[in-house]
């Protein structure tokens, strides 16, 4: 069974990012963005995505580290969505395998 504060965090997680991402929406849906803007409204979510693995890079565990290398490579071939999934399904995979 999943802990409480897990569960917990990862709701509150969840609800600060959809916020995040209406919050965007809402505040500027009557203004129109010029072509600089508009590109650092679209990195957005991969700088979210940097900040969640970014710990990974000094982990030491060999298992978070390859998943991380397979992640950077499908991040280089893949929108984000299939990345985050194959980020997910690697880190996963190579935990069970190599402990973790």
């Amino acid at each position: 069974m999943i802990d409480p504060l897990y569960l917990t965090a990862i709701i509150l997680m969840a609800t600060v990012t959809y916020l995040t991402r209406i919050g965007g929406y809402l505040f500027l849906r009557n203004r129109t963005l010029s072509p600089r803007l508009r590109t650092v409204m679209e990195s957005a979510p991969g700088c979210v995505l940097i900040t969640v693995i970014a710990p990974d890079f000094v982990s030491g565990r060999p298992a978070d580290l390859l998943a991380l290398f397979i992640t950077l490579m499908a991040a280089t071939r893949l929108p984000i969505l299939p990345t985050v999934l194959v980020a997910i399904a690697s880190a996963g995979v190579l935990r069970h395998v190599l402990g973790g």
